[in-house]
């Protein structure tokens, strides 16, 4: 049995890429093979010194100690210091990468190649629901304006203009960070409306397993690699550069090279080579187990208390 502590920080699209890693790690082990104890970073007590909360020392004990973002990263030190397993953690760290046992990084990130590292083409996605995918239905996601990317208000209009108009039953959902206002200025196309402040934390991914096709934004690097999961076309809606040297762009540039999404907004998506889900989560899965013994170390420990 494997026992995995999960560090969560509250933050939701940091939460999904652990929780895409633990998919991936029942995916490899099975699911009834895998256990895990989701941790708040909030609530649960991790001291430098000292004795750890109650209902840490009352969880089993861990083989593996995960988090994904920066406030989970002391925690998930601690408890490996007090309670042993591997540490290992999501997107890169702001601490250094020697100080924890596996980081799992998109390689866009231009992690130090440490012995430790496993490289993602991008963020880790849990696999989607399986629902099948109506031909007809459109999904277009809307991110906004970031660090990497400016925000062209009357392009994107434009853009998303000229998808609408395709004859197919859209739905369209913006962001957190999409521009007020962008959402509504669709409200004439007869598309389903749906703003992010309304969606229950897995509509996404059922209508991203019920799309016949997946358009978003060029700066939702996140989004795209959701997108990913499906086995339907995925067209990626170009944004402006802040900079000429952009890592976000580069990681997208490379999907479209190797023609897993487009930005033909005039193609036909439907004429694309069927696809399989990208499901990065298992190799990653499998990368940590092979890197860490624990699949050659098992028949060994299937009778010992772990």
């Amino acid at each position: 049995m494997l026992t995995i502590w999960r560090f969560m920080d509250g933050n939701r699209a940091h939460e999904k890429q652990s929780a895409a890693l633990v998919s991936g790690l029942r995916a490899v082990q099975g699911a009834d093979q895998v256990v895990c104890c989701d941790v708040s970073c909030a609530e649960a007590h991790v001291p430098l010194w000292g004795q750890p909360s109650q209902a840490l020392r009352d969880l089993p004990a861990p083989d593996f100690i995960l988090g994904a973002g920066h406030r989970s990263h002391w925690p998930v030190l601690r408890a490996r210091r007090l309670f042993g397993g591997r540490s290992v953690v999501v997107m890169k760290p702001t601490l250094p990468l020697a100080w924890f046992d596996f980081v799992i990084a998109p390689e866009h990130d231009q992690p130090r190649p440490l012995q430790n590292v496993i490289l993602t083409r991008g963020a880790l996605a849990e696999p989607l629901p399986d629902f099948p995918a109506e031909f007809n239905r459109a999904l277009l996601l809307l991110g906004g304006p970031s660090k990497h990317f400016h925000w062209d208000a009357a392009k994107i209009a434009a853009v998303t203009g000229r998808l609408l108009k395709q004859p197919r039953q859209w739905i369209v959902s913006d962001s957190r960070r999409t521009p007020q206002d962008t959402l509504a200025q669709c409200a004439d196309s007869g598309a389903e409306l749906h703003p992010w402040q309304q969606c229950s934390a897995d509509w996404l991914g059922e209508q991203m397993a019920r799309a016949g096709q997946i358009w978003v934004t060029g700066d939702s690097v996140s989004m795209i690699h959701e997108a990913l999961q499906s086995r339907v076309p995925v067209g990626v809606i170009p944004m402006p550069s802040r900079s000429p040297c952009n890592k976000i762009r580069m990681a997208v540039d490379r999907l479209l090279d190797e023609g897993l999404v487009t930005d033909r907004i005039d193609g036909d998506l439907h004429t694309a080579a069927p696809r399989q889900p990208l499901a990065q989560q298992v190799m990653c899965a499998q990368a940590l187990l092979r890197r860490s013994g624990w699949r050659e170390a098992q028949p060994v420990m299937q009778g010992s208390a772990l």
